[in-house]
């Protein structure tokens, strides 16, 4: 059969366009890693998005070779996710401390190796083709809609603070357009699975926009709780992103407080002082 041949031709469109877009997404996390390559160090970032990004990955990408029609759009992203995400995950434990790099290969032993290979093994042995495609499809939708907490929590700590500084505008829009892309897909080829997670994506997409839209102006008028890393979900994958902390700026403050502080003690003393020459 040839590759694309049963696909719709509008889906062919939205699959290659939502390929880029989740191309470019994938490839958001670069420069922290060349920071960490650069500094040979990790500092204060964690593996835990790449991992779950990783394990998506790979349940999608298993998913999409056991399907009998024609998933080579879904096949070709997921596999590029694999391999990269997997890169990330191997400079991450060569650049770690010690304690760092131990959490992090337990974590990758447990979600990428055991729990992976349990749910492909009881999929493959236990569950006929007819019953283990939708099984695999709704294990990698719940999967998808679960990873949705992260990225709400940096809705709610916009919503807290005012300032869109930890929320890109530029990364939201491709997401969103990620996601109407992937939708689309999914519902032109009948793919439930696929679509119902985008339509969350979208949903959240939106109103990160909407946010933005509201709070832009107040950006550099409150600093945001210190965060370390986000994961975000653009499609049949998700996207992990960290994010660089404002510590000079927290460190002024604390500055700041510590002198106020100091010229309290020295008012409190001279009083003292008066006093007692009185």
């Amino acid at each position: 059969m040839a590759i694309l041949s049963s696909h719709h031709p509008s889906a062919i469109a939205f699959g290659i366009l939502g390929n880029m877009i989740s191309f470019c997404v994938y490839l958001a996390p670069v420069p922290t890693f060349y920071r960490i390559y650069k500094k040979k160090s990790t500092e204060s970032f964690q593996s835990v998005p790449y991992q779950v990004a990783l394990f998506s990955s790979m349940l999608w990408l298993y998913y999409a070779l056991q399907k009998p029609d024609d998933t080579f759009l879904l096949i070709t992203i997921n596999s590029f996710g694999c391999v990269i995400e997997t890169f990330y995950i191997t400079m991450y434990i060569t650049y770690a401390p010690n304690h760092q790099r131990v959490s992090a290969m337990k974590l990758f032993a447990a979600l990428n190796v055991l729990l992976f290979s349990s749910i492909l093994l009881l999929a493959q042995f236990l569950l006929n083709p007819s019953h283990r495609i939708p099984v695999l499809g709704w294990i990698c939708v719940a999967i998808s809609v679960a990873v949705f907490a992260a990225p709400l929590s940096i809705v709610a700590q916009v919503v807290r603070t005012k300032s869109v500084e930890f929320m890109p505008f530029t990364l939201s829009f491709f997401l969103t357009l990620s996601a109407i892309m992937w939708f689309s897909y999914g519902l032109l080829q009948k793919d439930i699975c696929v679509a119902i997670p985008n339509v969350l994506g979208f949903m959240l997409g939106m109103i990160q926009m909407v946010l933005y839209a509201i709070y832009r102006q107040n950006d550099n008028k409150k600093l945001p709780e210190p965060l370390k890393s986000i994961v975000v979900l653009g499609n049949s994958e998700v996207h992990p992103v960290q994010i660089q902390l404002h510590e000079e700026s927290v460190n002024d403050q604390e500055k700041i407080e510590q002198l106020a502080v100091s010229l309290e003690i020295k008012k409190s003393k001279e009083a003292n002082s008066d006093h007692n020459d009185v």
